[in-house]
């Protein structure tokens, strides 16, 4: 299949996790390890897959993956606020739980980005082609700047500007769309690059011109399903 040519596009809108860099890997572990201890301590069943994180958590804003998470073990707990005590069990704590594990992770074992995704950065920064990055996550500015990339962005749509300005979550476009406008560009010239469901359902609503999955693990199929328009293994298959 002959791949398009992503700077023919006004811009090109990469999410970060799994995409740009291997964080997805560290996020899967910590979100494992912390619920995994949670469900053990509150007696919750069935226990935590990863099929779990797929569904409920991937590619979602932080809070909003614990709640729905727990909603589909039919557990309510209050919301609380952003800056709950990661002991307290409320969403927001829960949430701020698992970044604690994540930010071990983080500056334990740094990160790198995927070369794929360098090497195809590199041709579009050569092209002109404006980048953005668009990522649930609020830590998306430190693993920027610990995977050495951060100055190839002009713009960072991540889950603190989500969360300052009201933004919903993927799968709704607005991340998306927001950042599009921030960019200076119409999403229907745009392309998308996602590996996640929630991400690629939110691309396609947001109206893009393409949307672009990469299969970390999540799959061909159900990306497509979510609306991906061309899926690929690694981000090198637009520069081979």
């Amino acid at each position: 299949m002959t791949l398009p040519d992503l700077t023919s596009y006004d811009a090109v809108l990469f999410d970060l996790d799994g995409v740009l860099t291997p964080t997805a890997e560290a996020h899967m572990h910590a979100w494992r390890e912390m619920f995994e201890r949670l469900f053990s301590q509150w007696g919750i069943e069935p226990p935590y897959t990863d099929a779990d994180y797929f569904e409920h958590l991937d590619g979602k804003k932080r809070y909003d993956g614990v709640a729905g998470l727990l909603r589909s073990r039919d557990v309510e707990v209050p919301w609380g606020s952003p800056d709950d005590d990661p002991t307290e069990n409320t969403i927001c704590g829960i949430g701020n739980r698992k970044n604690e594990v994540f930010a071990a992770v983080l500056r334990a074992d740094g990160i790198a980005p995927y070369p794929g995704s360098v090497r195809l950065l590199d041709v579009l920064a050569a092209a002109g082609t404006p980048v953005a990055v668009v990522s649930s996550s609020k830590n998306a500015e430190e693993v920027l700047a610990a995977a050495g990339i951060r100055d190839r962005f002009g713009v960072v749509m991540d889950g603190v500007i989500a969360e300052r300005d009201g933004l919903a979550s993927k799968p709704a476009p607005d991340v998306f769309v927001e950042a599009a406008r921030m960019l200076g560009v119409e999403p229907a010239r745009s392309a998308a690059v996602e590996d996640a469901l929630s991400g690629a359902r939110a691309a396609s609503a947001g109206g893009f011109s393409l949307v672009v999955g990469v299969d970390r693990g999540v799959g061909a199929q159900a990306l497509a399903a979510a609306g991906a328009d061309v899926v690929v293994d690694d981000l090198s298959a637009f520069v081979d």
